[in-house]
């Protein structure tokens, strides 16, 4: 277990993708810090993982909307207060919202913009400042291959996810020089609610035969986050089963 007793923070940990995540950092041995808006599902994740006895890490609940600087600026404080140390942050959270952009109003942009990129480089920036006095650490974004194709009436959430492209490899050239690597993961079409309720189409619409899920996320996390690869930073990995790469004609 590669990840035995290191500090992991995921934000938006409490459900779907940042569930596996913060589960399978466990399962390798790391205490997790769930930083999660949603209560109650924060809390049940770290209860579902603190009493399973196959897992060797841990994990504790930490309430918080990313969207409000300072309670970013509180989470770092107390993982420093706690640990003393942060090994990897997954930045996770984040929401959507599908509107015209001839109705989207500028409350509901920034909202987003907010939630879903600025808290992006706000916690980047604060666990940084923890990382470089231990050597480093590994930084990873979850970004959306909405970012290079869209859906109408998703501007905000792309160009959230667009940004956060651009964030990463920035971040990566500038605390590359404090042993911080900074990468991003791009999902595609990622099922956590009924995977059983999926049609034969929606699998077939993928060159691998099936849709994703969560755990296909988590895998890689754990690859990028790794000590071992620390020649890879600033970079994009888009797992999506192959579904951006097909091109699609009428039939």
């Amino acid at each position: 277990m590669k990840y035995t007793d290191n500090i992991v923070i995921v934000t938006g940990g409490g459900q779907g993708i940042g569930r596996a995540v913060a589960t399978m950092y466990a399962t390798e041995g790391a205490h997790v810090v769930i930083a999660e808006y949603n209560r109650a599902a924060g809390e049940e994740t770290a209860s579902l993982i603190n009493s399973t006895e196959a897992v060797k890490g841990t994990a504790h609940f930490e309430h918080i909307d990313v969207s409000v600087p300072a309670q970013i600026e509180q989470l770092m404080r107390t993982v420093d207060e706690r640990w003393g140390r942060l090994d990897a942050l997954i930045n996770n959270a984040g929401l959507s919202v599908w509107e015209s952009p001839y109705e989207l109003t500028v409350e509901a942009w920034d909202h987003i913009l907010n939630t879903n990129l600025r808290s992006v480089f706000l916690a980047s920036r604060e666990a940084a400042k923890i990382m470089r006095r231990h050597g480093g650490g590994a930084i990873l974004n979850l970004c959306s291959t909405r970012a290079h194709m869209s859906e109408p009436h998703s501007e905000a959430y792309a160009a959230s996810k667009g940004g956060i492209l651009s964030l990463t490899h920035a971040l990566g050239v500038s605390l590359g020089p404090d042993g911080i690597r900074v990468n991003a993961i791009s999902p595609g079409w990622i099922e956590h609610r009924d995977y059983a309720a999926l049609r034969p189409g929606d699998h077939a619409q993928h060159p691998v035969g099936r849709v994703g899920t969560p755990d296909d996320i988590a895998r890689a996390c754990l690859f990028l986050t790794q000590k071992d690869n620390d020649f890879i930073t600033g970079t994009e990995l888009i797992i999506d089963g192959g579904m951006t790469r097909k091109m699609i004609y009428e039939p």
